[in-house]
């Protein structure tokens, strides 16, 4: 039998990690623009956190903010120098950027370096965590569903003909990644408030590929799949620990399986909401009453 505490636990990570998922599936499930450096911006907003609650006393909330902006700030530089690049050269040069940052945290001993930074203030609290949560997925949502979210989509499906249409394609690209550089270098600071404790290789290549396999693997173009993919992907190795071992194994064929047999995501570009909820009971109840009628 699970305990509250443990559960609790994994509930909150899962709220933490959802941050820069729905940064990442901003970026690249609506806009089309695959990233591998996500993880060198929640380092940023990390690092910028703990620095100006332990260093400048700071209060949590703004401390968590400012870490947001820095990452976003970081991201603007980034999308200035990459985002002209055409295709996986863009993808090449957010992995350069997030190892470049970690490599440079590991060599900075004013941040402990390798070691680490230990003793940060556990902040973090459930409640905090889904009410940042809740906030961010409602101003996410409005984003997609406004004028700007629908040209980053026209963006994602066909960057040429939005050009021709008079879609600054550069510009919507521009403010997608500095979205998604803000939530996930609030993320960063939330984690490192939830663990108490920084080091550069929690923000490797690997948490980066996680992030995107979490996005791929709710859906491109899904909100409610980022939700659900976070949600399952963080809980799974943990439900798997039993296998000990053999549970990250059992977790890449589970992975693997549901990508071969749902290419699309959980959720295939769909959002769960009301509507959607009455237009599949509809749809089942057709479809029972064809059944019955044979």
């Amino acid at each position: 039998m699970l305990s509250w505490y443990y559960l609790k636990g994994i509930i909150m990570l899962a709220g933490i990690y959802l941050l820069p998922v729905l940064g990442l599936s901003l970026l690249t499930g609506f806009t089309g623009l695959f990233s591998f450096g996500h993880a060198g911006f929640m380092a940023i907003g990390g690092y910028t956190t703990a620095f100006m609650m332990m260093k400048l006393e700071v209060p949590f909330i703004p401390a968590i903010l400012i870490g947001g902006l820095f990452a976003a700030f970081f991201s603007f530089i980034i999308g200035k120098l990459t985002l002209k690049l055409k295709g996986d050269y863009f993808c090449i040069a957010t992995l350069g950027f997030g190892e470049a940052i970690r490599l440079l945290l590991d060599n900075i001993q004013y941040f402990g370096g390798a070691r680490g930074w230990p003793g940060l203030p556990l902040k973090t609290t459930l409640i905090t965590v889904i009410i940042i949560d809740i906030i961010a997925v409602i101003l996410l949502r409005n984003i997609i569903r406004s004028r700007h979210g629908r040209n980053m989509i026209a963006v994602r499906e066909e960057e040429l003909a939005s050009s021709i249409i008079g879609i600054d394609t550069f510009k919507y690209k521009m403010i997608s990644l500095v979205i998604s550089a803000f939530y996930a270098g609030v993320g960063g600071g939330l984690l490192g408030t939830y663990l108490g404790f920084l080091q550069p290789k929690i923000f490797s290549l690997t948490r980066s590929t996680e992030l995107t396999i979490i996005v791929i693997f709710g859906g491109l173009g899904s909100l409610t799949g980022s939700v659900v993919g976070t949600i399952l992907l963080i809980a799974l190795p943990e439900i798997l620990r039993s296998f000990a071992n053999w549970r990250l194994v059992v977790y890449g064929v589970i992975v693997v399986f549901i990508m071969i047999a749902r290419p699309e995501g959980l959720m295939g570009g769909k959002e769960l909401s009301f509507e959607f909820l009455r237009n599949l009971f509809r749809k089942r109840v057709k479809e029972a009453k064809v059944e019955g009628g044979k």
